[in-house]
This record gives structure tokens, sequence and C-alpha cells, in this order.
């Protein structure tokens, strides 16, 4: 059995998601309490599943909002 069956996930996919969110990354808090979120590929909802804490999910986010993702290939 896949991650993503396993664990109760809200899943949200941005609506900045181009084709239906066919080719996106979704992410959601996990329904257990524990504050983590989870993210998976769209297009493989079955598949694995990445989990973060709540700590390492805010760090990420303060780097997205920061611009330290923003690759320029």
């Amino acid at each position: 059995m896949a991650d993503s069956e396993r664990l109760p996930v809200a899943w949200r996919i941005s609506s900045y998601s181009a084709s239906g969110g066919s080719n996106c990354v979704e992410a959601g808090p996990v329904l257990d309490g524990s504050g983590r979120v989870a993210v998976r590929h769209s297009k493989n909802p079955g598949g694995p599943v990445i989990v973060f804490t709540r700590a390492e999910w805010e760090a990420f986010l303060a780097g997205v909002r920061n611009g330290e993702f923003d690759f320029q290939a």
C-alpha cells in the first residue's frame, strides 16, 4: 500500500497549476493532529509521499517567500 493510501491528508493543489493539475505538486496537512505536512506528485496520487514536520514546512515556505528557490535555467 502506498503512503498516500495510509495517511489521512487534506490534499491541495495550487491554483497556478496548469493542465488541470496533472503536472503539479500537491500538499496538505496530515489529519492526525501532528502538524505534519505531506507532499506528493499529482500525476501519481497513489505513489510516494514525502512528509515534513511543521518546522521543516515553515522553513521551506520562508525560503520560497524569500526567493531562495527562484532558479533560472
